[in-house]
């Protein structure tokens, strides 16, 4: 068992380069699906999901090449198991894109339920409308769901989402690129990754419009090409560097990140007391001392994020006065962390989807358990604020989603250290 052992206490400086996307990544290479040729997808992060995901590919007959760094060239020209490996699905909650991916290529699809963290029951049944507007016959079992042309077979149509989610977005999106007629999703997502998704199919060939609106519209296409793409950068592992800064002080620029993105994160640290200079390119956060308590209520985009939820606790946990947090898309989530900051010294009192948190004056290291990836995060933020010696546990929930990140703190001056044990 691995963990992280950080002693706290020291504030952050320099300069660190974000990595692709999380959440783009594990929607972009199982669109490579619908491509019988090669694409060469740039700015890939190298994290356990996305090395997952390519083991699932490269089970079905993808063959994927990693030429340098970030880059990563799949070609899906033959696909002999078109059936994912049930054993690698049910570790990746992103796999669930195969369906819609499966879908558009060749019309049926078989792929088990995904796995991923457990903060949430996260149902796909918005896919499951989804898929069934496209004329799709949907079995679902135990742990697997099933589809196949229904009697008027697969076809573009309209889509109305009970409630915004990614997820079913992304899947529709997949499923639709390839079908015949247009089809059009209301109440989508609007993520940036969303966006990115969009982007990558129509340099592809493919024909959509209005990502990163509440309607988004897909004409369906004959065929799909290969090409060159590149990922855009994490806003949450940038916003998460970010939070670090004001949680445990210090003077850092964030590089390779898209600012607009991050509006909403950066605009509640500044009125929080952080001081924050966006550029062209890149964002330079600066503490300046004691935070200020702030309300906060996740939202999807462009709201704050609710992977942003459990870092910016920590802040709140040292800030000046009460601040409430309320989750809207997860409501579960408080559970994989707030027990272990409250062994840190924070006081978190939850009532429902808010937690009411009183700023402590400091956090001191104990051992800790991450139950889920964000929730980890969060944890070494805590960790890198406390005085003393914080171990974190349960690691592999964090390298889901982070990119070299020991390699990248330790350049800030963090004293964090992954200890086999």
């Amino acid at each position: 068992m691995a963990i992280y052992e950080i002693n706290g206490g020291t504030p952050l400086s320099g300069s660190v380069t974000i990595s692709g996307a999380k959440n783009a990544a594990v929607a972009i290479l199982p669109a490579a699906l619908l491509i019988p040729g090669r694409c060469r997808i740039e700015n890939v992060p190298d994290i356990s999901d996305v090395r997952i995901l390519l083991d699932i590919m490269e089970g079905m007959g993808a063959k994927v090449e990693k030429p340098e760094p970030g880059v990563v060239i799949l070609d899906c020209s033959i696909i002999t198991q078109p059936m994912p490996d049930p054993a690698l699905v049910k570790k990746l909650r992103a796999s669930y894109y195969l369906m819609g991916a499966l879908l558009g290529r060749y019309g049926r699809s078989h792929v088990s339920l995904p796995g991923g963290c457990s903060f949430a029951s996260r149902p796909i049944d918005q896919h499951i409308k989804g898929f069934k507007a496209l004329g799709a016959k949907v079995t679902e079992g135990e742990d697997f769901v099933s589809m196949e042309p229904g009697e008027n077979g697969l076809h573009g149509d309209r889509v109305s989402l009970d409630v915004v989610s990614v997820g079913a977005t992304v899947n529709i999106m997949l499923a639709a690129a390839l079908l015949p007629g247009k089809t059009v999703i209301e109440n989508a997502a609007k993520e940036p990754h969303i966006v990115d998704l969009a982007n990558f199919l129509n340099t592809m060939g493919a024909n959509i419009s209005g990502a990163g609106t509440d309607t988004v519209k897909i004409w369906g296409v004959e065929s799909l090409q290969g090409s060159t793409y590149a990922i855009i950068p994490d806003q949450i592992e940038a916003g998460t560097y970010i939070a670090a800064v004001a949680a445990a002080g210090g003077d850092v620029l964030v590089k390779n990140v898209i600012p607009k993105h991050m509006d909403c994160i950066t605009s509640k640290l500044a009125e929080m007391g952080a001081e924050i200079t966006d550029y062209d390119d890149a964002i330079r956060i600066r503490s300046t001392g004691k935070l200020h308590a702030t309300t906060v209520k996740t939202r999807p985009y462009p709201g704050f994020p609710t992977d942003m939820q459990a870092q910016i606790c920590v802040c709140m946990a040292l800030a000046n006065g009460t601040s409430r947090l309320t989750e809207s898309v997860y409501e579960t989530r408080f559970f994989g962390y707030c027990t272990e900051l409250e062994s840190m010294g924070a006081h978190i009192t939850i009532d429902g989807k808010t937690a009411t948190v009183v700023g402590m004056e400091g956090l001191h290291g104990v051992t800790v358990r991450a139950r889920d990836l964000r929730a980890g995060a969060a944890l070494v933020i805590a960790g890198l604020a406390a005085s003393g010696t914080t171990r974190v546990e349960n690691i592999h929930y964090v390298e889901r989603g982070y990119e070299r990140l020991i390699e990248k703190l330790t350049a800030l001056g963090a004293k964090i250290r992954r200890v086999e044990e």
